[in-house]
């Protein structure tokens, strides 16, 4: 096996819903068993070594399963806690005259009509960050990765919810799928539940693929794109604006005659479109029952002005644009995502697309907290717009509730390995960190002077709000101090994951001299991110190295089959010996694309977080793990990124690369799974998907 001596090394950093989940009542425990046959080849190695070196101890504790349990989560709404904002901020409700209040509820959403929205200043909230999040570079989440996401995002009250691109592969079909058929199905005690949306290219295959993968969720949408702009349609679909309306018309007809009667139909690149191309193939698929038009901003192209200005040309030329609901879907390239969809809410968008933490292809999308902040702070004063009243009163409102924020954008970073920027607005580190001293003695005479909202009101809490500074964390503290200290740092963990991060952190606390700080108890958590996908553990490890003889490693690992195996190996340093070890002990071929690690604080015996990125170097062994991007069609091996923390740095690197392969090989496993139950031919089998076909086409 073989590890990329050329692997890029850089230094990257990276109130409640008023009806929330409990679970406060188990439901039925459904178990899932990996059964390891010695008959299948591709399974054994896939999981089990066959490499000789790789030794096996004679008197094993054998174990032919694993299990992962999934508990149903009941719905209450049994807590009413307060979203708490500055003085500065007004509910929806204000009007010019009234005196400044906090926001202690969040406003009941209207009843979910497809194509209708009754209260004109409701804005609804399109989350893409399990779409196009997900395409960001070393973004691939698992099933239950995504699973855990959505629920989240049900949690923070969005009101749609992209889940994928069902056509991509037969795991991105069934994570739509389950997706739709989980959390498309949690009603909660005042009605809401997520509208679930698949995206489908404007071809019937796609299509019929992503109705399958939504059909199960009580309010199930297609969401179908295809390429409006010259460059597009004359580069790249090499087609004219007469076949494009065709194509458009038939795609939205199909998905209407499936059953679907909530669609969505974007024309890619709007931002660089003809105008009086969009009013023409606007109209036509509204007519053919469209009823969300998603105009997107997909290069990042538009100023804030243009971009408003097209979407107001669009509501007033559009025929039949009153039947319709106006959405945005803005891009980051200049950095004016956010402005561009809040300008689009301006002038007529009432949908507005976005993802945790702006994650996704290129410089990634408009933020959602950025938005859902800016309307919760902003809204009531200062959307309005002369025009009789055609726009609603101008004081416009979600249904989100931000105390939610803060854990939502920890689970997106941890599960993606995409850290936020320090000085990322709303959710960064930085986001409510005050150095200069004019700003400390602003702060400390009162928090208004440089604060516009809490962080408090984004469910993150300053030390001195629950805890207090008395908890210091350490060798000796407890689960219930540890459980404390993770609410306020704004992590939201259930009691499996609470387990694994307390043990965790009592096996390093041994280690660690003094207090535990925030940032290593947080990178404890990002440490164990991954425990869902457990498949191999490192159980040992020994490297020696040095200026004189070759650097060599022994590595001991527990396999899923409950035996343990251990090997020797020698590399160009402590750390490439011990990753080849690994290599070998799992059998596995692939490619370290990246490899960073960084002190989380200082001192000699500081914890250290290494993050790696990793992809299947070839299809030896059926590692491969090919993917259709949604962005650019084109099929690719997708990317796999895993953490590990530890006081010594070499055994944070190997956990970090274990993390990795085992999210790699139980991605595999599920698609081994999926292809040995599918059927062969018909529109879901979605590697029969031909990427050239004459109406296939790109992406939103």
């Amino acid at each position: 096996p073989k590890i990329s001596s050329t692997a890029r090394i850089k230094a990257d950093k990276g109130c409640p819903r008023n009806q929330p989940y409990q679970q406060s009542k188990k439901q039925p425990t459904s178990i899932t068993k990996m059964r390891f046959s010695v008959t299948s080849s591709l399974l054994t190695n896939l999981l089990i070594s066959s490499t000789a070196a790789a030794f096996t101890p004679s008197t094993p504790a054998f174990s032919t399963s694993s299990s992962r349990h999934g508990i149903q989560p009941k719905i209450s709404s049994s807590i009413h806690p307060k979203t708490i904002f500055t003085k500065c901020s007004m509910t929806a409700e204000d009007d010019d005259t009234a005196p400044t209040s906090s926001l202690t509820t969040r406003r009941p959403r209207p009843p979910y009509t497809p194509g209708f929205i009754p209260d004109p200043d409701y804005v609804r909230i399109f989350d893409t960050t399990l779409r196009d999040g997900e395409q960001s570079p070393g973004a691939t989440l698992t099933s239950n990765e995504k699973l855990e996401i959505a629920r989240q995002l049900a949690k923070l009250g969005v009101d749609i919810i992209e889940a994928g691109f069902p056509i991509a592969s037969l795991d991105d079909f069934a994570a739509v799928k389950g997706i739709a058929d989980q959390v498309g199905n949690e009603v909660f005690d005042d009605g809401y539940v997520p509208v679930i949306a698949g995206l489908s290219r404007a071809n019937e295959k796609d299509i019929a693929r992503a109705w399958e993968a939504v059909k199960g969720a009580k309010l199930p949408r297609v969401h179908t794109f295809i390429a409006t702009s010259e460059i597009h349609m004359k580069n790249k679909l090499k087609k004219t604006p007469e076949e494009v309306i065709a194509i458009a018309k038939h795609a939205v007809e199909y998905a209407k005659s499936l059953g679907c009667d909530d669609i969505e139909f974007s024309p890619e690149d709007a931002g660089r479109s003809d105008p009086e191309f969009l009013y023409r193939i606007l109209a036509v698929v509204i007519e053919a029952g469209a009823t969300t038009l998603n105009i997107p901003d997909t290069t990042g192209w538009n100023m804030p002005w243009e971009f408003g200005g097209l979407i107001a040309k669009l509501r007033e030329n559009v025929v039949g644009a009153e039947n319709v609901v106006f959405s945005t879907h803005c891009q980051n390239d200049l950095g004016l995502s956010t402005a561009n969809s809040l300008a689009g809410a301006l002038n007529g968008a009432r949908q507005l697309e976005c993802t945790i933490n702006g994650i996704g292809e290129r410089a990634g999308n408009a933020s959602l907290e950025e938005i859902v902040m800016s309307l919760a702070l902003k809204g009531a004063t200062d959307f309005r717009k002369e025009d009789g009243g055609k726009l609603g009163s101008g004081k416009l409102y979600t249904s989100i509730n931000p105390v939610y924020l803060t854990s939502t954008s920890k689970m997106v970073s941890e599960y993606t390995g995409m850290m936020c920027q320090p000085h990322k607005a709303i959710v960064g580190a930085n986001a409510f960190q005050h150095e200069s001293g004019i700003h400390q003695d602003g702060m400390i005479k009162d928090k208004n002077t440089y604060e516009i909202m809490t962080p408090e009101s984004i469910g993150l809490m300053r030390g001195e709000s629950e805890s207090g500074a008395g908890i210091v964390l350490g060798k000796h503290s407890g689960r219930n101090a540890v459980s404390t200290r993770l609410k306020e740092l704004g992590y939201d963990l259930d009691n499996e994951k609470l387990n694994a991060v307390f043990a965790r952190f009592k096996e390093v606390a041994e280690r660690v001299k003094g207090g535990f700080d925030d940032e290593e108890l947080e990178a404890l958590v990002s440490d164990q991110s991954g425990s869902q996908n457990i498949l191999w553990t490192v159980t040992g490890l020994t490297a020696t190295t040095g200026t004189s003889g070759i650097p060599t490693a022994t590595v001991k690992m527990m396999g899923p089959d409950g035996v343990e195996r251990y090997v020797a190996s020698t590399g160009t340093g402590p750390v490439d010996a011990v990753y080849k070890a690994i290599d070998q002990i799992m059998g596995v071929n692939v490619e370290l694309l990246s490899y960073s690690l960084q002190s989380v604080n200082e001192g000699i015996d500081a914890l250290a977080t290494t993050r790696v990125v990793i992809s299947p170097a070839s299809d030896k062994g059926g590692l491969s793990a090919a993917s259709t991007n949604a962005q650019t069609g084109i099929t690719k091996d997708r990317k796999f990124s895993g953490a590990g923390s530890d006081t010594d740095i070499v055994v944070a690197s190997a956990r970090a690369y274990t993390s990795a392969l085992n999210k790699l090989l139980k991605w595999k496993l599920r698609s081994i799974k999926l292809n040995e139950g599918k059927k062969t031919g018909g529109v879901g089998d979605a590697q029969e998907v031909s990427l050239d076909s004459p109406v296939g086409v790109s992406v939103v």
